[in-house]
């Protein structure tokens, strides 16, 4: 009797928001039939839709209530407490997100493997991440990327070294969700707008509900459908290029020399590449090192129960993050090559289209379902993630060391959960805007890389770095990335860098900046030791 009561208790409260969630979705799929004349919503596609959201709402809420707890640390780093299989999953379906999955098809398509650098340049991330940062963020016991930065350079320093890292996340989750609207809008004849939102709605409502251990969970069931539905649609969509060989060889012949992983070792001298070619690495260098000092990628790594699991948790997640994105690349050649027309089917009408129409137009009605819920999968992943992450900095670094330093841990949770609801409605908002979400941010990883990677580099590892030298490197890089311009914001270029084709700087002046800001941090925090003596790392029970 005392084991059914508690199952009881335990599910019930999850079980009525679901059914809740459910009928509004029916309705709001019956409202766009009927009363949305220029669209046929697909019915199968949003059947199917509704019933992995469900699930994934289901999961979340149940592991909030059974992780139910009022500790700071459970909300934020799951306790602590994770087990390296749950943190493997969770990292690398926060990685193997809409972006990643849909960007790897695209690029594909349209640019030719070798610029899909995602797959390889995050995956080398988080093996570096996890062979150099994590064991140390995890000795340590911070809460954020931004704690160490906080206690080597100060407090205000670390709030102003918060924004790039906050509006990244930000930006990353509307970019996510903007991908799901122009996805959803075009395969299942949804309204743009209302996509976007039910998504957003059901992930911000088990993120503020239940915190780090519901999107862990949530992950868990969101990478095996991902990676389950992509693999099922490979097998049927090849039947319509004559099989793997015959796809691979058409493929090199469309693309070329593009065809290619990397660029030829003397790629500047190469016709195809020119100049292209240090853009190319400068590209890469972004993704591998910029792709550490983000807060969803050590919100896993301080989850994690000890230094060991920390550090093996990010390198499996690098390897399956390369091993995930191998359907959506094999997409992208079929799509390349396909003749739509023999297929009958509709050719997409953009390379960033070509994920959704490969399953839903060559393959099966049924695997067409699992494939789109599969997308939905790979959304929710990386959104729900990024929300929490973005919360987790603005209370924990900005909110509680500016304006309550004294909080208490009950109100601080109160404040995230607020939050999450201002992150989540913030990125919802920019989303529906449409216009230069991407390129925002795009601004932002750029930011995070020449910014945040040299403060980040220097406060674990420089024990003579100091606040005066963070002052001068984050000017140094600010003014050497800005320089190049920056259209989204209308800044022109300042700087005469060369290699300008087309008004793109093909000289790699990311990397300039960020390199510039890491020696500046090393030189002038030795030239001014007396004047402002550095501060060590500590534990938080430390004093």
């Amino acid at each position: 009797m005392l084991n059914n009561h508690s199952s009881d208790t335990t599910t019930r409260p999850a079980a009525y928001p679901v059914l809740i969630l459910l009928v509004v979705m029916l309705l709001v799929g019956v409202f766009a039939e009927f009363y949305d004349t220029e669209r046929d919503l697909y019915w199968p596609g949003y059947l199917s839709m509704m019933v992995f959201y469900a699930l994934i709402f289901f999961i979340g809420l149940y592991a909030a209530r059974v992780r139910a707890s009022n500790r700071i640390q459970d909300i934020i780093l799951a306790g602590r407490g994770m087990p390296l299989m749950v943190a493997v999953f969770t990292m690398s379906a926060t990685w193997v997100g809409g972006g990643y999955i849909n960007g790897s098809a695209e690029y594909t398509m349209s640019d030719g493997l070798a610029w899909v650098q995602a797959p390889w340049g995050y995956s080398i991330s988080l093996i570096l991440g996890g062979i150099f940062f994590a064991r140390k963020m995890r000795r340590y016991e911070f809460t954020t990327v931004i704690d160490p930065l906080r206690q080597r350079f100060g407090r205000n320093m670390g709030a102003v070294l918060s924004l790039p890292a906050v509006t990244a996340e930000i930006f990353w989750t509307a970019a996510i969700l903007t991908a799901l609207g122009t996805t959803f809008g075009t395969i299942l004849g949804l309204d743009f707008s209302t996509s976007i939102i039910i998504s957003a709605v059901v992930a911000i409502i088990y993120t503020a509900v239940g915190g780090m251990w519901s999107v862990a969970f949530t992950d868990i069931l969101q990478l095996i459908l991902l990676v389950g539905g992509l693999v099922l649609v490979v097998p049927f969509a090849l039947t319509y290029v004559d099989g793997w060989d015959a796809a691979w060889s058409a493929y090199n012949d469309n693309k070329g020399v593009l065809a290619s992983f990397m660029p030829p070792l003397d790629g500047w001298r190469h016709e195809v590449w020119g100049n292209s070619y240090w853009l190319w690495w400068d590209s890469m260098l972004l993704l591998m090192l910029g792709g550490i000092p983000w807060q969803v990628y050590f919100q896993r790594v301080l989850s994690s129960k000890d230094e060991k699991t920390a550090m093996w948790l990010s390198i499996f997640a690098g390897f399956v993050c390369i091993i995930a994105a191998i359907p959506a690349v094999i997409i992208g050649m079929i799509g390349d090559v396909v003749s739509w027309e023999d297929a009958g089917a509709i050719p997409p009408e953009s390379p960033a289209l070509v994920l959704p129409y490969v399953v839903q137009y060559l393959t099966p009605p049924v695997v067409a379902v699992l494939g789109l819920g599969a997308i939905a999968a790979a959304v929710m992943s990386s959104v729900d993630s990024s929300i929490l992450s973005a919360s987790s900095m603005a209370s924990w670094n900005v909110y509680r060391p500016l304006l309550r330093p004294d909080i208490s841990s009950e109100a601080l949770i109160k404040i995230i959960r607020r939050i999450i609801w201002i992150v989540g409605i913030s990125a919802t908002l920019l989303a529906l805007q449409v216009k230069s979400v991407y390129e925002l941010w795009f601004l932002c990883s750029d930011l995070v890389y020449a910014i945040l990677f040299p403060q980040l580099v220097t406060a674990l590892f420089d024990k003579k770095a100091n606040t005066y030298g963070s002052i001068a490197g984050f000017s140094v890089s600010l003014i050497l990335r800005f320089g190049g311009g920056e259209p989204t914001l209308g800044i022109p270029m300042t700087i005469p860098y060369p290699m300008v084709e087309e008004g793109i700087i093909m000289f790699p002046f990311r990397t300039l900046a960020m390199v510039s800001g890491l020696v500046t941090i090393m030189v002038v925090s030795r030239l001014t030791q007396r004047v402002c003596p550095p501060v060590g790392l500590r534990k938080p029970d430390e004093k």
